[in-house]
C-alpha cells in the first residue's frame, strides 16, 4: 500500500495531502518513521568520528523528521476530529513514543558526545543560536535523567511512559464526557433566549441528530445557555453536568488518573533531584521557583476576591428580588451578572453580537497583522482535515511566510478549548521552511457564525500565537516560534488581545450581519468601558484553579486530589458561588499532559508583561505605532527561544515589569 504520510508532498507548500491520508495510513507509517528514527539516532551515538556540533547537535535537530511528519498530521487530527479508531492509535502510540523519548536520553554514547561538546564549548567557536541550541540540548538530556544509571534510569523509562499513558486516558475521558452529554429542550425551554442560543442549539441538536434543540457542554453553547436562560432548574442541571465532567464514575473517570499522575511526578522529579515536581517544573521558567508563583498569584487574589464578594452581595440582592431565597449559587451567576450589566451598563450581549460575526472578526485579526506587521492573507483552496477548516498563504512584500489554517466550529469529534499548533515550525537549517500553523477553536455553528465578544477574544489570543509562528526568524526549529518558557508563551497571544478593544478596529469590522452598518458609537463605548465587567469572578475562577494546581505539585502528592483540591478552596477562602475554571477531573492543561503543570500561573505571568506591552503602543500614541511594532517583532516574535525570555523581554521595553499594570488592566488596582 502506497503510505501518503511516507512521501515527499508535492503539494501547495507542501501541506498534508488530506485527501489521500486514511486512518489505516496511520499504524503502518508510524512504525516505518518510528524505526527510520531509531536508526538515524544510533547512527549519531555510534559516529566513530569524534563529536562535533554538526555531527552531534545539529544532527540530532534534523533526526526523526519522517516522524514528525506523520505525528504532525495524527497529533492534528486526533485532536480536532477523533473517531475511535484515532482515539485507539493515540493510547498506542503514546507509550511507544514515550520510550523512544527514553531510548534517546538514556543512550549514555549519544549523552557522552554531548557532555563533550558541551565541556569544550568555549574552543567551538559557536555563534549565539548554535551556543543556544547546545545549552538546550544539554539541558534537556539532564532533564530527562541521562545522568541516572541503573535501576534509577529504568524506573525513569517506567514513569515516562506511564506517564504517556495516563495523559492520553485523561484526554480521551473527558471528550468522551463531553460529547456523550447534551441536554433536550422542548420549545417552552426556549423562552428568555436570544435568538443566536436559540440557533445555536438547534445546530448542535442536527449535530447530535437529535429532534430539537440541545444544549451541549461546548463552552461556547453553555456558557450564554447559562447566562441567558431563566430556567433555573435547566442551569443547575447544566452546570452539574459541565462540572462532572471526567468525575462521573465508570471507565472515563479522570479521579484516579489524576492522583497517579502526581505520585509519578513527584517519583520524577525526586529521581532528578528536586525536592517538588514544582521545584523542577519551574527551574526553567520565569518564575524561577514555586515562591515566586505564589507572590503572584496572592498579591492578585486578595482584590479579586473583595471585588468577588462584594459583587456577590449584588447579584444575591437581585436573585432575593426575583423571589429566589437562600444563597447565590453557582449556577446562577452569569444569569444575574448578564441581567446586572443589561441593567447598570445598559449592554446586552444578545444585542452586541450580531455585530460580531466570524468572518469580519478573521478579518479584523489579519487588518491588524497587516498594519502591524506587514502581513498579507489571501486564501489557499487546499484539502483539508475537516470541511469546516479553512487554510490562507501568509506573505509579505510578496514573499511567502506562513501557511495558516483556521477550525474554528465545535463538534463532537473536538476536544474542547482553543488552541494553537504547527504543523511544522520557521527553520532555516537543514532547509528553509516556513511555517504551517493551526488555530482550532469551539464557537457555536451557526449561518452565519456569531460570537460573543469572549469567543471573539479567543480569537485574537490563538491567532496572537499563531502571529508568534509565522513570524519566526530564526535558524533551528528547535528554537523557533512558542518554543520558549511556558510562563513567557502566553505574551503574544494575551498583547493580541489588546488590538480587539481599539476602538478604530471594532469600529471598521464590528458591523451588523444583517445591515452591515457599523456598530453604534454608542454600542461601541459601552462594550470597551465593559471590558472589565465581572472580572472579580473572571479572576477568582482562574487564580482558584492556578493555585490548586501549585498546590498540587509543591509538597508530597495527594492521595485523593479532591480532598485536597477542597483544603486548598477552604484555605483561600473560595466564594461558595464560584467555582474553578477547571476543576481537578477536567483540569486538561495539567493532567493532559506536562505543559501547564505546576504552570497554570502562567497566563497570569504574561499577563503582568501584556499590560505592560501594551503600554508602550500607548506611550507611543498609536495602538499601530510602527517602530513600537518593528521592536516587538524584532525582540520578541522573530526570536522565538534563541534568549531567555527575560533578556528578549527587556531588549524590548528595557524592563521587566511589575504587577501594577495588571492590577490596573483588570479593573482590581486600590
Amino acid at each position: 500500500m502506497t503510505n501518503p504520510l511516507l512521501e515527499s508532498w508535492d503539494t501547495a507548500h507542501e501541506i498534508a495531502p488530506f485527501d489521500r491520508i486514511e486512518d489505516a495510513h496511520f499504524a503502518p507509517g508510524f512504525e516505518t518513521a518510528l524505526a527510520e528514527a531509531r536508526a538515524e539516532i544510533a547512527a549519531i551515538a555510534d559516529n566513530p568520528e569524534p563529536a562535533t556540533f554538526a555531527n552531534t547537535i545539529e544532527a540530532l535537530e534534523q533526526a526523526g523528521g519522517a516522524l514528525d511528519k506523520v505525528l504532525s498530521v495524527f497529533f492534528t487530527v486526533a485532536g480536532a476530529d477523533s473517531n475511535a479508531t484515532r482515539q485507539a492509535l493515540q493510547r498506542e502510540f503514546s507509550p511507544k513514543l514515550a520510550a523512544y523519548s527514553s531510548e534517546i536520553y538514556s543512550n549514555a554514547a549519544l549523552f557522552g558526545r554531548v557532555e563533550t561538546l558541551w565541556q569544550g564549548r568555549e574552543a567551538l567557536g559557536l555563534d549565539p543560536q548554535q551556543a543556544r541550541l547546545l545549552y538546550l540540548t544539554r539541558r534537556g538530556f539532564i532533564r530527562a535523567g541521562a545522568a541516572l544509571t541503573g535501576a534509577e534510569a529504568q524506573r525513569m523509562k517506567e514513569i515516562m511512559q506511564r506517564l504517556a499513558e495516563l495523559g492520553t486516558s485523561f484526554t480521551q475521558n473527558l471528550l468522551a464526557d463531553e460529547a456523550g452529554w447534551h441536554m433536550e429542550l422542548g420549545e417552552e425551554d426556549l423562552d428568555g433566549l436570544p435568538d443566536f442560543v436559540v440557533k445555536a442549539a438547534r445546530a448542535a441538536g442536527a449535530e447530535k441528530g437529535a429532534d430539537g434543540p440541545v444544549i451541549t457542554l461546548s463552552r461556547s453553547l453553555i456558557v450564554p445557555f447559562l447566562q441567558y436562560s431563566p430556567r433555573r432548574d435547566l442551569r443547575e442541571k447544566a452546570l452539574r453536568a459541565w462540572e462532572a465532567r471526567g468525575a462521573n464514575g465508570g471507565e472515563t473517570d479522570n479521579r484516579a488518573i489524576a492522583a497517579e499522575t502526581l505520585a509519578l511526578r513527584e517519583e520524577r522529579a525526586k529521581l532528578l533531584g528536586y525536592e517538588s515536581f514544582a521545584a523542577f517544573k519551574l527551574e526553567t521558567e520565569m518564575a524561577g521557583e514555586p515562591a515566586a508563583v505564589r507572590d503572584l498569584l496572592m498579591q492578585v487574589w486578595e482584590p479579586a476576591k473583595a471585588q468577588a464578594e462584594a459583587d456577590a452581595a449584588r447579584l444575591t440582592a437581585m436573585m432575593q428580588e426575583d423571589g429566589i431565597n437562600g444563597a447565590l449559587a453557582p449556577w446562577d451567576w452569569r444569569y444575574y451578572a448578564e441581567k446586572r450589566r443589561r441593567a447598570e451598563q445598559d449592554l446586552d450581549d444578545a444585542a452586541l453580537k450580531p455585530y460580531l460575526q466570524l468572518d469580519r472578526m478573521i478579518e479584523a485579526a489579519f487588518a491588524c497583522a497587516n498594519r502591524l506587521f506587514g502581513l498579507e492573507f489571501s486564501p489557499l483552496d487546499v484539502p483539508l482535515y475537516h470541511a469546516d477548516c479553512r487554510a490562507w498563504e501568509v506573505k509579505r512584500g510578496g514573499q511567502h511566510v506562513a501557511v495558516f489554517i483556521g477550525d474554528y466550529f465545535a463538534r463532537g469529534s473536538k476536544r474542547s478549548g482553543a488552541w494553537c499548533s504547527a504543523m511544522r515550525g520557521q527553520a532555516k537549517v537543514p532547509q528553509v521552511q516556513g511555517p504551517v500553523v493551526i488555530n482550532v477553536c469551539n464557537f457555536a455553528k451557526s449561518d452565519p457564525a456569531l460570537l460573543s465578544y469572549d469567543d471573539a477574544r479567543t480569537l485574537f489570543h490563538e491567532f496572537g500565537h499563531a502571529l508568534h509562528q509565522m513570524l519566526s526568524d530564526v535558524r533551528y526549529e528547535r528554537l523557533s516560534g512558542t518554543n520558549v518558557a511556558r510562563d513567557f508563551v502566553e505574551l503574544p497571544s494575551q498583547l493580541y488581545e489588546h488590538w480587539l478593544e481599539v476602538p478604530e478596529v471594532l469600529g471598521e469590522f464590528a458591523t451588523h450581519v444583517e445591515t452591515g452598518a457599523p456598530m453604534p458609537k454608542e454600542m461601541l463605548d459601552k462594550v470597551l468601558k465593559a471590558a472589565n465587567f465581572d472580572m472579580g469572578f473572571q479572576t477568582v475562577e482562574y487564580v482558584a484553579s492556578a493555585l490548586v494546581d501549585l498546590a498540587f505539585h509543591e509538597g508530597a502528592p495527594p492521595a485523593d486530589p479532591m480532598a485536597k483540591q477542597a483544603e486548598v478552596l477552604a484555605e483561600l477562602g473560595m466564594p461558595q458561588a464560584i467555582t474553578m475554571r477547571h476543576a481537578t477531573p477536567q483540569f486538561a492543561h495539567v493532567f493532559a499532559g506536562d505543559g501547564y503543570s505546576s504552570g497554570y500561573y502562567s497566563y497570569m505571568w504574561s499577563e503582568v508583561m501584556d499590560a505592560d506591552a501594551f503600554a508602550a503602543f500607548e506611550e507611543a500614541g498609536s495602538a499601530f505605532d510602527p517602530a513600537t511594532a518593528r521592536a516587538l517583532e524584532e525582540n520578541i516574535l522573530s526570536r522565538g527561544g534563541s534568549e531567555e525570555a527575560e533578556t528578549l523581554y527587556t531588549a524590548f521595553r528595557g524592563r521587566l515589569p511589575g504587577v501594577e499594570a495588571l492590577l490596573k488592566g483588570r479593573g482590581l488596582a486600590a
